[in-house]
């Protein structure tokens, strides 16, 4: 599993999240590297698909600079359901900087089906990031019921967005993007069609559905391996 999820151009780390999170078995991004390693030395081609990327810097203190967003409803309140990935319908939201803070997408990930849907904005505003949800929802708003967001400003519209959807929109713990799991690794994914040195101003909407059919694809072959190596163990 770990060298197929590589092989799709995941990274170590997102690897790690993933299997902890959907088959809650434990392989640290460490032991994964290793095992790269170990294949590129015996001929494989595993670390071709490896991406150089920078550590992330620790942050320290309890402040969330990014500003206070009202009336916010916690993820604790949101219904148990949405935790069982039982239903179609709750979805998970974020964005994604350009280089020099030059537009941004918008990703949404629905928790159960992990279809996935993608959005550029001229700017990461409150009115633009709103107006790009309800875009993306609205066709289907039969089909959603809660959207959790991580705690930008830019999400300062909610309460609107909760009422046009008529869905219940929750905030993840500050500092806690595992919560939002799913969509923090399909923006991993994202980034690797638009990284961070690309200019978002040169994307166009054939590349962002390329990108859309490129993630639908990666996920069939997630679980296309996954059964086959589930049916294999019961040979």
């Amino acid at each position: 599993m770990v060298e197929a999820l590589i092989s799709e151009d995941w990274s170590p780390e997102q690897v790690s999240g993933w299997l902890k999170l959907e088959m809650n078995i434990s392989v640290s991004p460490e032991w994964i590297y290793q095992h790269i390693l170990l294949d590129k030395g015996s001929g494989g081609d595993l670390y071709r698909h490896l991406r150089c990327r920078k550590k992330r810097k620790k942050r320290y203190g309890s402040n969330d600079r990014r500003g206070e967003i009202r009336n916010k409803v916690s993820i604790d309140e949101r219904p148990a359901i949405a935790d069982t990935r039982k239903r179609l319908g709750d979805w998970e939201a974020d964005t994604i900087i350009g280089k020099q803070h030059k537009q941004a997408l918008v990703s949404l990930t629905e928790r159960k089906s992990r279809f996935s849907l993608i959005y550029k904005v001229a700017h990461k505003t409150s009115d633009q990031v709103s107006a790009a949800i309800s875009k993306l929802l609205l066709p289907i708003k039969h089909n959603v019921y809660t959207v959790t967001l991580d705690n930008g400003k830019e999400f300062a519209g909610h309460e609107v967005l909760s009422k046009m959807l008529d869905a219940g929109f929750y905030f993840a713990h500050p500092y806690s993007s595992f919560e939002r799991g799913l969509n923090e690794n399909t923006n991993g994914l994202i980034r690797q069609y638009f990284p961070k040195d690309r200019d978002f101003t040169t994307i166009t909407n054939e590349e962002i559905i390329r990108a859309i059919k490129k993630l639908i694809s990666i996920w069939e072959s997630v679980y296309t391996k996954r059964t086959e190596i589930l049916l294999k163990g019961l040979v």
